[in-house]
């Protein structure tokens, strides 16, 4: 999956991450200060990475890259807060329980 995010100066950066667990720690559209940005992003590509790790027997050296990355460009930041702006691809809508029938509104009968 990726993850784009822009930093306290306004770059952007397109991020890649093995495994959707980077939904489970970022949200679309919400704003992290600098550091807990670095602390939830790392945690969750070494996350990423054991998964990898598990299913293949060796680590993601993509994911380890990437907190790399992530890690050196927010070492360039003195603070501010960093947005994450889409991620892809986004989870699937959660389920729930089937919507009540509609009313027929040519019969005028209520459901």
């Amino acid at each position: 999956m990726t993850f784009r995010v822009r930093w306290p100066d306004g770059s952007e950066t397109s991020c890649y991450s093995p495994s959707l667990v980077v939904h489970d720690h970022l949200v679309t559209g919400a704003e992290y200060p600098l550091a807990e940005f670095v602390d939830r992003s790392t945690t969750a590509l070494r996350l990423a990475s054991e998964r990898v790790s598990a299913a293949y027997g060796f680590a993601c050296t993509s994911a380890m890259q990437q907190e790399a990355e992530i890690v050196a460009t927010a070492a360039t930041h003195r603070g501010g807060a960093v947005r994450v702006l889409e991620m892809h691809p986004p989870l699937p809508a959660l389920a729930t329980a089937p919507a009540p029938p509609a009313s027929d509104a040519s019969t005028g009968a209520a459901s």
